[in-house]
């Protein structure tokens, strides 16, 4: 009966992670894993939910240590932020930037996959000059201490911006940068070049639709069948807004002389709900949404102006988050509730296992418990399907 009972446990088990496996493939689909919230469940929860969705590819907007020892040992890719706060500290003193490093980064780097640092978050958009002097030679602070330690091929450094850098986008191929922002972009770029590393952009079609509902039409920004728009100056076709803003921002790289840095998109989404001013803002529009752009990430889809390189792109967000200020859209651009609930249906069924992880040791034992048993699943499904080709 103990027998049976262990076979039947397994059998289950084995069959909630070959579904849910099934559900969403996650190559190639990176999710921002915000927390300004009160209600999240535990890192070593999240750790669970996201291997459920088989997503291996995470940003942070800080460097949560909870969350890196919860993702100990596992095949998940992190960007980790470095805040706004940090940078004029380390423009000035490189040591801070070492010291930030020692602290936040080595403890975590030797079993934790972390390939990226992001210095500073729409920085531009601030309109603060100080902070927009200091976000370059924080950059090289922290790429300095990483070559100290021996990580500058490891872990990139890069920073994300926002649309408004933009002064044009449309066509794409006019694509321009504000003249005010020019002086500090251009080093920026040359920088990029120098290190290699990709140049971050946060694109909301959301807000283009919800600013001109009547100019812009709801199929393109949704990447529904649409009649789309062509390029003038390229003759190329675009039917979908994210696509043709990716573009205007390569356009716009290549006017200060760079052609050989890559465009990735570090946030992108669409509420579920917003207030009565945020036209566009519902579960069905953010299920198409998110469940369109889901698709072209799996087809390794590329912009008509850059075909050959796969879309790369961070969702915004894995859960809402109750204590976002600003408009009620702030707080729900979440694909998940805090209990593991999808908000709308985009095929992502994951797993968030009930128990709250207290302590280290506790969620160490968790972990593992959750390898062993998935690795005995496994063999038990290999000896099953021996047993039944001998039976044949």
């Amino acid at each position: 009966m103990a027998t049976h009972s262990l076979s039947f446990f397994f059998r289950v088990l084995l069959l909630l992670f070959l579904t849910l496996s099934e559900r969403i493939k996650g190559q190639g689909v990176g999710i921002n894993y915000g927390q300004i919230a009160n209600n999240l469940p535990s890192p070593a929860r999240v750790a669970v939910l996201l291997r459920s969705l088989n997503i291996t590819r995470v940003k942070l907007y800080d460097a949560d240590p909870n969350v890196l020892f919860s993702f100990s040992n596992s095949q998940v890719d992190f960007m980790i932020g470095l805040g706004n706060e940090y940078l004029q500290n380390m423009s000035t003193d490189p040591t801070k930037a070492q010291d930030w490093l020692q602290q936040r980064l080595e403890p975590h780097i030797s079993k934790t996959r972390i390939t990226s640092i992001v210095v500073g978050n729409e920085i531009f958009k601030t309109n603060d000059h100080v902070l927009i002097q200091s976000l370059l030679p924080a950059m090289k602070s922290v790429y300095a201490a990483l070559t100290n330690l021996g990580l500058e091929k490891q872990v990139t450094v890069t920073s994300a911006h926002s649309l408004d850098i933009l002064s044009t986008s449309y066509p794409p191929s006019s694509g321009s940068f504000k003249e005010e922002f020019i002086q500090y972009l251009q080093p920026l770029l040359d920088f990029h070049s120098q290190i290699e590393s990709p140049f971050l952009i946060n694109a909301y079609p959301f807000f283009a639709y919800k600013d001109s509902p009547k100019e812009v039409p709801l199929e393109y920004v949704l990447f529904q069948p649409n009649q789309g728009m062509v390029d003038p100056n390229t003759n190329l076709h675009y039917d979908n807004m994210l696509f043709a803003q990716v573009d205007a921002l390569y356009s716009a790289i290549k006017t200060l002389g760079h052609t050989d840095i890559e465009v990735r998109i570090s946030e992108t989404g669409w509420p579920s709900k917003g207030d009565e001013n945020e036209i566009g803002a519902s579960p069905e529009n953010a299920a198409l949404y998110n469940g369109n752009l889901l698709k072209l990430i799996q087809q390794r889809k590329g912009t008509p102006a850059k075909q050959s390189v796969p879309i790369d792109v961070y969702v915004f967000a894995l859960f809402n988050e109750n204590l976002k200020p600003g408009p009620v859209s702030e707080r729900n651009y979440g694909l998940f509730y805090p209990d593991g609930k999808p908000v709308y249906n985009v095929g992502m069924q994951g797993y968030l296992p009930d128990i709250i992880y207290t302590s280290r040791a506790t969620t160490i034992k968790i972990l593992n418990l959750w390898r062993v048993v998935m690795g005995l699943a496994v063999a038990w499904f290999i000896l099953d399907m021996g047993d039944k080709m001998r039976m044949r």
